[in-house]
Order: structure tokens, then sequence, then C-alpha cells
């Protein structure tokens, strides 16, 4: 079991090198251009692997501070307060005149509702003369 296991680990660990070699951006290969880090992870698997992964790439640092080297670089940003954010701002102002409109519609319904339990008074009427 173990001579079938550690050979299939070797060539997971070439596959996903030669792999990780090919798909990553240029601008990430450090020491050598990514053809000759290619040929060194096909002829020397578990040499060239652990030469790109410890030598051959470079490592972006991931937004939480934890080393990481997978997915889209980040940028930092600078702070901003939600003051300063103008769709917050909008966000707001849009409650408001929402809250304003229920009011009024609240209000417009009340008044509706007096008028409708008002009794009818009969009219006056007028002596005759």
């Amino acid at each position: 079991m173990i001579r079938l296991v550690i050979p299939l680990v070797l060539t997971a660990v070439a596959v996903f090198t030669i792999v990780d070699i090919v798909m990553i951006a240029q601008d990430r290969v450090k020491h050598l251009p990514k053809w000759a880090w290619v040929l060194l992870a096909i002829f020397t698997s578990v040499l060239g692997a652990i030469l790109w992964w410890t030598i051959g790439r470079e490592r972006r640092v991931r937004s939480g501070g934890s080393g990481g080297s997978f997915g889209p670089p980040q940028r930092a940003r600078p702070v901003v307060g939600p003051e300063d954010d103008p769709s917050f701002i909008d966000n707001i102002e849009q409650r408001r005149r929402n809250r304003e409109q229920e009011e009024r519609i609240r209000d417009l319904e009340r008044q509706l509702r007096d008028l409708d339990d008002e009794p009818k008074q009969p009219k006056p009427e007028k002596p005759e003369q």
C-alpha cells in the first residue's frame, strides 16, 4: 500500500507545481523564467517542487495579515468613515424621506378615518315664516 501512496503523492505534488507555474502571473515568478521553472519541475520533480514553492514564486500577503499566495492581489484601501461615503449619505437621506412620506400617509389616513367616523348631523331646518 505504501508503495502505491508515495508515488501518487509525489506525482500529485509535481502536477500541482507545474500547473501553478503555468498559471501564475509572470510578474510573480522569481529568479528564473517560467519555462525554466517548468523544465526544472518536470525533470527534478521533488527538488523542482521544493525550489518552486520556497524561492521561485513571490508570495502575496492577504489583507488579514496571514501569509497566503492564492486569490487576487489585495490593495490597501485608505480607511474612510461612513460620513465620507456618498452612497452612505444618500442612503440616510433616502431613509429619512421614506420615513417622512410614511408619516404623512399615516396622518392622511387618520384624517380620513376621522372624517368617516364623524356622525352625520341632519341639517337644521329653517323655521317657516
